[in-house]
């Protein structure tokens, strides 16, 4: 049984929700048993995932039985699903049953925790043997572009992630995170399979009753994306002890460092764990993390492969970086998926990446072969002939004004677009004192909010031009 789920103790709690819900592994596997009756093995089925009972039934029971599910926001917008039915064609789809009103074309087939199995009348189609599950790639949670998962890159995710977390039965971990972002599914996935019990809350963190969920489940774990850390920040999180907490766990991008050390100082003075992961979606989530003992002396570094993976870092010339260097980072390991899909029929494509990745992200190896990310490949500009990184521009703009902002552009201009219109020239006049290029280089644009995925990533590809 997918996880080896069946090996856990029947009784125990394996995911409780905010909607009061609570299923045990038992009933867990003999759901997962039962739903083999209804959906087709090699089908792709749609789930619009809450982080709910329901929906965390719902996929690992798809996952059980080789249906092919497709993890996506219950709150897609509308036009966009629209456009990912039709690229795809779904055989199924697994949705809140309040949402099945607003899909005619569907037939119920089964219900069980306020979800619904529903048949869209697309016919089946053949997708690839090896293919298990697919994701949105990171921040465009509407394109048609798919990462392809095989089941062997979960499920090692899985037993690596929980080997490093040093996860057990007795944990709660608080699934905060969305499932159909992937590291929101990769602690669910982790801490199922050591038969821990996933605490699932679609609420807002800044919303009274997430909190008040919180405090009455015990939890263990908490995993954040920097976005979230910046709102337990003005929560004040770190005023309270929080004594069942063990561990605190960050990834989704670098934060800010004065939030960092917080963090990390109030784990190491309440004698809690504070732990730095790194992970892209084409790799299954998690593929380096910064061990607890270093948060301090390491700060800003991701640290060192998983256990089972494997990072390097190669030059211009694609030949492997010894020792200390900077380039692009790349990992190996058996959670490399299989590759892209933007159409159904590249869903019977096989294995395109065979366990290799080229990250796309420009990393510093230090002496003591610690990585740490300086940049992005295409998160850089050439103004004027001078090289500048779009992601150290927003620090600098953070770090001196205080501002969260987003940088893009081309080798032309930049823009940076901001909610503050009082800072427009403050900005021009850092970004130019700072890099020594002309200000006529730089452009403000001011935005009523930045866009953000619901794991609190910037959507660049939604800022205006």
């Amino acid at each position: 049984m997918y996880l080896g789920l069946e090996a856990r103790p029947r009784d125990r709690a394996a995911v409780i929700d905010d909607q009061g819900l609570s299923i045990s592994f038992g009933e867990l596997c003999s759901f997962m048993s039962e739903m083999k009756n209804f959906a087709r093995s090699g089908a792709v089925v749609f789930c619009l995932c809450e982080n709910s009972a329901g929906a965390i039934a719902g996929y690992l029971s798809f996952m059980d039985n080789g249906t092919v599910p497709l993890l996506l926001s219950a709150a897609i917008d509308r036009t966009q699903l629209a456009v990912l039915k039709q690229t795809y064609t779904p055989p199924y789809m697994w949705l809140p049953e309040r949402c099945l009103g607003e899909f005619p074309e569907c037939r119920a087939v089964f219900r069980r925790y306020g979800y619904v199995l529903a048949e869209t009348g697309h016919r089946f189609y053949p997708v690839n043997k090896d293919l298990a599950m697919l994701l949105c790639t990171s921040g465009s949670t509407g394109s048609p572009k798919l990462v392809r998962h095989k089941l062997t890159n979960l499920e090692t995710s899985a037993r690596y992630v929980s080997e490093f977390f040093g996860a057990c039965e007795d944990d709660r971990p608080m699934a905060d995170l969305p499932m159909y972002y992937t590291m929101g599914l990769s602690v669910i996935n982790s801490y199922l399979y050591r038969g821990a019990t996933v605490v699932a809350s679609s609420k807002s963190l800044m919303s009274p009753e997430f909190w008040d969920f919180y405090d009455s489940q015990d939890i263990t774990v908490f995993t954040g994306v920097p976005y979230s850390y910046e709102i337990l920040r003005r929560l004040r999180f770190t005023a309270k002890e929080w004594p069942h907490l063990k561990i605190l766990t960050q990834g989704g991008g670098k934060l800010k460092e004065k939030i960092y050390l917080e963090f990390a100082e109030y784990a190491q003075r309440t004698g809690k764990k504070f732990i730095a992961t790194y992970g892209q979606t084409e790799c299954s989530a998690r593929m380096a993390y910064l061990p607890p003992e270093y948060a301090v002396s390491k700060q800003g570094s991701i640290g060192k492969a998983i256990p089972g993976g494997e990072l390097s870092i190669i030059d211009d010339k694609r030949d492997f970086i010894e020792g200390p260097g900077e380039g692009e980072m790349c990992y190996c390991g058996p959670n490399v998926t299989m590759g892209y899909a933007e159409n159904r029929k590249e869903l019977l494509k096989g294995d395109e990446w065979y366990g290799f990745r080229h990250t796309g992200d420009i990393a510093r190896r230090d002496e003591d072969g610690f990585y740490f990310i300086t940049g992005r490949k295409s998160r850089f500009l050439k103004l004027f002939g001078v090289r500048v990184g779009l992601d150290d521009c927003e620090k600098i703009i953070y770090s001196k004004l205080g501002a969260d902002c987003a940088c893009a552009g081309d080798d032309r201009e930049m823009r940076i677009y901001v909610t503050r219109p009082d800072l427009s020239e403050a900005i021009v006049s850092l970004l130019s004192d700072t890099t020594g290029i002309l200000r006529t280089s730089f452009r403000v644009v001011v935005i009523d909010r930045l866009p953000r995925s619901g794991a609190g990533k910037i959507l660049y590809s939604q800022l205006p031009v």
